[in-house]
């Protein structure tokens, strides 16, 4: 099983798209100001295709197997998430939709947004491969440490997050909703 990573394509967006989905669930309807699923999917890959948001192809990596996206990780640091949030909020306003998206991440931290593996290729290592993915960016770029949030129902990708050194460092809450705020050394 060869699986290689890379940064994602505008022509990425239709794959990438129920991704994201899978791993934000309700945060999409929030982000896209829609409620319907088909509606917030074409909102979603139209994020992806655009310049300035969060889950622009930009920021985004993805795991492929055979030309067969299989799994995605988004990232950026904190300042860069604080801008992108903004011109979203600016953006959705112009639709009549007045979001204010939450800060997810500290300044000084590389953040893991999105990850997600399509429900078929997972068990096989991909995740493991993508938060090691993730980690290296970081450190190649000078940061100190990574970090990501995880809802507190998602005790499987907590104990994952765990094993590759993560440590819940505080209580953090994204539209109203409780998450554990996970941070991992580069230093190491």
């Amino acid at each position: 099983m060869t699986i290689t990573i890379r940064q994602a394509d505008i022509k990425d967006a239709n794959a990438v798209a129920p991704l994201i989905y899978d791993a934000i669930g309700d945060i999409a309807n929030n982000l896209t100001g829609e409620h319907e699923l088909p509606k917030i999917l074409l909102s979603l890959e139209q994020f992806v295709k655009d310049t300035n948001n969060r889950h622009s192809y930009l920021n985004t990596f993805v795991a492929e197997q055979n030309g067969e996206i299989l799994g995605i990780v988004v990232l950026y640091d904190g300042r860069a998430g604080y801008i992108l949030d903004r011109q979203l909020e600016a953006q959705l306003a112009e639709r009549g939709l007045q979001i204010t998206l939450d800060v997810e991440a500290h300044m000084d931290e590389y953040y893991i947004d999105t990850i997600c593996v399509s429900e078929k290729a997972r068990g096989l290592g991909i995740g493991t491969m993508l938060l090691q993915f993730a980690e290296q960016q970081g450190r190649q770029l000078g940061y100190d440490k990574i970090s990501l949030n995880v809802e507190l129902e998602k005790v499987d990708a907590r104990r994952l997050y765990e094993r590759m050194g993560y440590h819940t460092k505080e209580s953090w809450t994204i539209i109203n909703e409780p998450f554990h705020h996970m941070v991992k050394s580069l230093l190491e």
